[in-house]
């Protein structure tokens, strides 16, 4: 008794000579809450003295910042701990997955409260482990409503709304949340009366639970439902502005949008936003241009999302007229704009903002890379291609997998493979879309047994082919001639990857079995085709016109050449390679008829074009055009090139030269 009282005077003693530690542990938790740990550690390291609440603010704040071995090292190292210091440990460990170490400082607590118990079944919950939830729940001594909370709480969201609903017919008290948290439940799947019903029994609502019956309306498509109850609100609060303004727009509820946007007392950026994305996305850009010039509410997103609309509808010269106009651009602005123009066929326009960008000192992330790159690829240009690539690995952004796939695509598609498969292998992570560029790659420019490896190689990975996957392969069987693996892929897509094949694949197909001849599966495809209700695009019928052509089968390719005809009147091409057709086999007068045709009708064949770049670059050639600065010089080495062919031609065949129609010769 005389030691017990000596101890209990002790304490008293210390406690009475322990200096004001108030301050330093509100600056401690501050510097915490804050993520300043090491304002925090030099603080705690030159306190002269510390109580319980120093050691628990300390180690609950190396939780909050992630720095679980530090919290625990220094929960070892308190001379005394109280029940905060547990619970800290407990909810702490439960945080970052540490469920053992959790369950062993509950283990050998000497004292547990209900908060010990709620922060066990909240960490059992967190970590998925739902029956141990259950088991710590049915074994508390004590239950609050926040333990009955959690439970029903965990039990919603893994979908057991029968034992969640069950438990909360058991309990004796329920709050708001209790109610709020099974009507949820009821929402997210689907059962809209059983939630009204809840909503509707609820003793006293908060604004959170009318927020979560108008959220739960509008998920469901019941939009009228929720603007009727929105309107019933005692009290709103920005969220329920907010959700109601959303779910307007969402259901193309516009007008009715704006209308509670302007009721809305306190103006919000994001709902107006909102109100603006809803009209572009439906089409409405010149209105929602309108708005936006009438209001003196908009940021540079407001700006940005009026730029993508235009560019959506092809008016790029609007959008860029909109950039030009902007009081302000962030990066996103500049990107958006490039990225629009690359889309839009204006690439050199896209190449010149992105100068225009680099000059003034923006900042380029790798968005601005991915579509520079993009337009490289489109041009293709490999040299300013290279450039980039230099830029990337200057800014050090090629580690980003959207930049090096853009890579990727960009050599493959400028015919450097080497390049292209050195990027490809160079990346610490490659997804679909890299596998696609490097396959479709070598598919493209003929390699296509290489291109079939590849593809084996990714069947080896995690990464799962989609439908572009197989628009590669059959590619790559097609250029190599491999019919029967091609059909095997074909059916592979459907039968092993369930992707429904798309006109491009049939295309290809079609394209494979016609190259060889086998007119009479490619028929069989077409009969497929019809039963399964789909409609043969123009790209299939040319793929099989482009065979009937190489096997000249003139019955065949008028149809064929027909049928593209109905469906695309201004092919030119059609009517050239039919009049070609008619005049390999003799048939001159059909030819005439395909040339009226083409006359009456103001079709008039597309010129070829290509173009080259020399020291950096570009020379455009269009057919017939001959206003190049170089033409006569490029037409004399073109003859000399003609000489040595022709000269290489002969070699081999001097000793019938003389047998030779001369004519044919001049």
């Amino acid at each position: 008794m005389k030691a017990l009282f000596g101890k209990q005077f002790l304490i008293i003693q210390t406690l009475t000579t322990i200096p004001n530690l108030k301050p330093f542990n509100s600056s401690i938790s501050n510097c915490m809450r804050n993520g300043l740990v090491e304002e925090a550690q030099k603080l705690f390291d030159g306190m002269p003295e510390k109580n319980t609440v120093t050691w628990n603010a300390m180690i609950r704040g190396y939780f909050q910042n992630g720095q679980f071995q530090k919290a625990e090292s220094l929960y070892n190292q308190m001379p005394y701990r109280d029940i905060f210091s547990y619970n800290t440990m407990v909810a702490g460990l439960m945080q970052c997955g540490d469920i053992r170490g959790a369950e062993k400082v509950f283990e050998f607590m000497p004292y547990k409260d209900v908060v010990t118990w709620n922060s066990m079944i909240s960490g059992y919950i967190r970590n998925g482990l739902i029956k141990k939830a259950v088991q710590i729940f049915e074994g508390m001594p004590v239950k609050n409503v926040v333990s009955w909370n959690l439970m029903i709480s965990g039990l919603v969201n893994i979908q057991e709304l029968d034992l969640a609903e069950e438990m909360f017919k058991e309990m004796s008290t329920r709050d708001v949340a209790s109610w709020t948290i099974m009507m949820k439940g009821f929402l997210g799947e689907g059962w809209i009366v059983e939630a009204r019903e809840i909503f509707d029994a609820i003793p006293v609502r908060d604004v959170q639970a009318w927020n979560t019956m108008i959220a739960g309306y509008i998920e469901n498509g019941c939009v009228d439902a929720a603007e009727v109850l929105f309107h019933k609100m005692p009290e709103r609060d920005w969220n329920s502005w907010n959700l109601m303004i959303n779910g307007l727009v969402g259901s193309q509820l516009i007008s009715d949008a704006m209308r509670l946007f302007i009721e809305m007392p306190q103006k919000c950026q994001r709902s107006w936003n909102s109100i603006l994305l809803g009209l572009i996305r439906t089409g409405l850009i010149k209105e929602a241009h309108a708005v936006l010039e009438k209001s003196s509410l908009y940021d540079v997103v407001s700006w940005t999302n009026m730029i993508i609309g235009y560019f959506n509808i092809g008016e790029a010269n609007s959008a860029l007229k909109l950039f030009e106009l902007m009081p302000a651009r962030d990066t996103t602005a500049w990107n958006a704009t490039i990225f629009g123009l690359g889309e839009t066929d204006h690439s050199e326009d896209g190449l010149k903002l992105f100068m225009r960008m680099k000059e003034g000192s923006l900042f380029l992330d790798e968005s601005t890379f991915t579509s520079v790159l993009t337009i490289c690829s489109n041009l293709p240009s490999l040299n300013l291609g290279k450039q980039t690539h230099a830029q990337v690995i200057k800014v050090g952004l090629d580690f980003f997998t959207s930049v090096c796939n853009a890579m990727v695509t960009m050599y493959a598609r400028c015919g450097n493979m080497d390049s292209a498969l050195l990027k490809f292998s160079s990346m610490s992570n490659q997804d679909v879309i890299s596998w696609n560029s490097i396959i479709c790659g070598f598919a493209h420019h003929g390699h296509g047994e290489k291109a079939l490896e590849m593809f084996k190689q990714m069947r080896l990975t995690d990464v799962k082919p989609n439908d572009i996957t197989f628009v590669g392969v059959l590619s790559a069987c097609s250029h190599a001639g491999l019919v029967e693996q091609g059909k095997y892929y074909f059916d592979s897509m459907k039968d092993e990857y369930f992707l429904p094949p798309t006109s491009v694949h049939y295309t290809c197909l079609v394209d494979l079995l016609g190259r060889f001849g086998l007119i009479d599966e490619v028929m069989s495809i077409l009969d497929q085709m019809r039963k399964d209700g789909i409609e043969i695009p123009g790209s299939v019928w040319g793929a099989l016109f482009g065979a009937c052509r190489i096997h000249t089968n003139i019955k065949l390719g008028e149809i064929a050449a027909k049928k593209i005809l109905e469906l695309e009147p201004s092919n030119s091409g059609t009517y050239m390679i039919l009049a070609e057709m008619y005049l390999g086999s003799g048939r001159k007068e059909d030819a005439e008829k395909i040339w009226v045709q083409m006359k009456e009708k103001g079709i008039k064949k597309q010129p070829g074009c290509s173009w080259i770049e020399v020291n950096n670059s570009g020379h455009v050639f269009l057919s017939g055009d001959i206003s190049h600065s170089k033409f006569s010089s490029i037409c004399s080495i073109l003859n000399l090139v003609y000489i040595e062919m022709e000269i290489e031609v002969l070699k081999p065949n001097v000793a019938s030269f003389q047998d030779t129609d001369v004519s044919y010769i001049q």
